[in-house]
């Protein structure tokens, strides 16, 4: 079974910088598509980012341009660089793989705090 750990997350000030890391443990895994999801104290959970099995990326149209999500040289591993970063960026932030129609696979790991100070 396939276990995703996030990591990376802080309090940083606005205009500030953090990069999130997404490791995958497990037998068999192979890279599907992934996403980067968060949840905000009393909203819901969104999509922030996402890849494709081919590395197709898509964003949220309130992080483009800020966040970047990549694929490290380990294909286990997938990291979320934000730049930038507003008040609005504080949240819980998961990353989940999915299938490249958009199905998620698996379940929501522990996730990792972002907090974004003005």
């Amino acid at each position: 079974q396939v276990q995703l750990m996030e990591s990376g997350g802080g309090l940083v000030q606005a205009g500030g910088s953090l990069r999130l890391s997404c490791a995958a443990s497990g037998s068999m895994f192979t890279f599907n598509g992934m996403g980067w999801y968060r949840q905000a104290p009393g909203k819901q959970r969104e999509s922030v980012a996402t890849m494709t099995s081919a590395g197709s990326t898509n964003y949220a149209d309130s992080v483009k341009g800020r966040f970047t999500i990549s694929r490290g040289s380990a294909t286990n591993v997938v990291f979320l660089e934000m730049n930038n970063l507003k008040p609005e960026d504080t949240a819980v932030y998961y990353c989940r793989r999915r299938t490249d129609s958009g199905l998620l696979i698996g379940s929501w790991g522990q996730g990792t705090q972002v907090t974004v100070s003005s």
